[in-house]
């Protein structure tokens, strides 16, 4: 499902207009970054939570020459699915 697709699906199930729809979703998908960029945790019980986690420094190995490289430390978003919709996909 891409945007379009959940906004049409949002305004089906709310019975709203495409255009709140798309409002609605713009809306929660902002609040969720705005969030997620104060290292804010997000939890939306039944769904799921997002949150930042620091993912530190490491090493790794370029595919192309072999070459040994180094990979800064840096900022994650992370999503661990709720209960229910845990089970839902089962």
């Amino acid at each position: 499902m891409n945007k379009t697709q959940l906004v049409e699906n949002v305004a089906a199930e709310a019975q709203i207009t495409k255009a709140a729809a798309k409002k609605a979703v713009e809306a929660a998908v902002a609040s969720v970054k705005a969030a997620l960029k104060k290292g804010e945790k997000v939890q939306l019980i039944g769904f799921g939570t997002f949150e930042v986690k620091k993912q530190n420094a490491r090493q790794g190995v370029n595919p192309a020459t072999g070459k040994k490289i180094k990979i800064a430390a840096k900022k994650v978003a992370k999503f661990k699915p709720g209960k229910e919709l845990a089970e839902a996909v089962k």
